[in-house]
């Protein structure tokens, strides 16, 4: 197949990308998708609803752009879940380093499974925000720092990473951490994963005392809210689980199914004084209700903050768990959300309806006009 890309916007070219969306072809999957003018929907490539007309077809690098230009996502592809839609070559290459993620994989490795190195780059960088050798070296040093603080012997680690020697090792290591193995006993880090529900794929992160992050992959400037977190906690960040991500992943997944009105995992939340007090004061909103944020202003005794308020309900990192989308405007109108006014929408419908909106096929996950 042809693969070659344009300098303009790294997408195969048109020809490329029509014959690839006129064939459903599955391996294009998260390299780029499909709006259409007709019904202004998106899909992914290998969406098999009725192909459009040509001059109806747009194409998209990422989801988000997509949503951004007014299209709503597909209910038959649902083009936002991740889940098991990774294509084939991709679930192969997790379960890889799922099932050895001490290993090194190269190039040549994955020249061997039919990879090509370039592809695997764009796709973990667009979906992890990290390339695959990235992804896969943080993986290693994630699990070499959960041996180095229990106390293993540096010797054993190093050698079963497959460094040839410690000062390699050490490198490598600090260049992940940003300190030397023995003194990383106590070191933590914040380790992440994503997880997948009826709005859309979202990532987790989590250090060893609680969870730290739960975002909308597809949320503007979220680089730059991952790069302010980790200068606040001065954590690295790891692809991976701990038991703080698996509690929140379980919970998650027991409100989207309409079995949970509250939130016990333990969180993370580092930000100022006043951002503190918002967000504690937030959390006692009742599920199915909302506040305005001059109410929230007055119920922290400041009447004045209300903006303020606003700023501090933007800094918020664990969306729904901190139930920022219950925040409107004194008039009763959705006001602002990271997420997007349509999934803000939804989560309202879903909680005041009593999880009636939140339909099995995610049909329900459609912005609003």
């Amino acid at each position: 197949m042809d693969h070659s890309f344009t300098l303009k916007n790294r997408m195969p070219s048109r020809i490329v990308l029509e014959k690839a969306f006129l064939h459903s072809d599955s391996s294009f999957d998260g390299v780029f998708f499909v709006g259409v003018r007709s019904t202004n929907v998106f899909c992914r490539p290998s969406c098999t609803a009725r192909k459009p007309l040509r001059r109806n077809v747009v194409f998209f690098s990422t989801a988000a752009d997509a949503l951004f230009a007014g299209f709503r996502p597909c209910k038959r592809c649902r083009p936002l879940s991740i889940g098991d839609r990774h294509p084939e070559w991709v679930k192969r290459l997790l379960a890889c380093v799922d099932a050895q993620p001490e290993r090194k994989i190269f190039d040549r490795d994955l020249f061997k499974m039919g990879i090509e190195p370039a592809r695997a780059r764009r796709y973990f960088k667009k979906h992890y925000g990290l390339t695959f050798q990235a992804y896969s070296r943080a993986r290693r040093m994630g699990i070499a720092l959960s041996q180095v603080r229990e106390g293993a012997p540096l010797d054993d680690v190093v050698l079963g990473f497959g460094y040839s020697s410690h000062s390699g090792f050490r490198d490598a290591f600090k260049r992940v951490f940003s300190l030397p193995p023995g003194k990383s006993r106590e070191r933590d880090c914040i380790v992440m994963s994503m997880t997948d529900g009826p709005l859309g794929p979202m990532i987790l992160g989590a250090t060893r005392d609680g969870l730290c992050l739960a975002e909308f992959a597809d949320r503007r400037m979220f680089e730059r809210e991952i790069a302010d977190l980790r200068h606040r906690l001065g954590c690295a960040i790891v692809p991976g689980t701990n038991p703080h991500l698996q509690h929140a992943e379980r919970e998650l997944r027991e409100y989207f199914d309409g079995k949970r009105t509250e939130f016990t995992v333990p969180l993370v939340t580092p930000g100022s004084a006043f951002d503190q007090k918002v967000w504690r004061k937030l959390r006692t909103t009742p599920f199915g209700r909302t506040v305005s944020y001059l109410e929230l202003a007055k119920r922290i005794r400041n009447d004045s903050a209300a903006r303020a308020v606003g700023n501090a309900n933007g800094h918020n990192r664990i969306a729904i768990i901190i139930p920022c989308h219950r925040v409107t405007n004194q008039n009763g109108r959705l006001g602002g959300y990271g997420g997007g006014l349509w999934r803000k929408q939804w989560l309202l419908n879903h909680e005041r309806d009593g999880f009636a909106s939140a339909s099995s096929d995610g049909s329900a996950a459609q912005p609003r006009d």
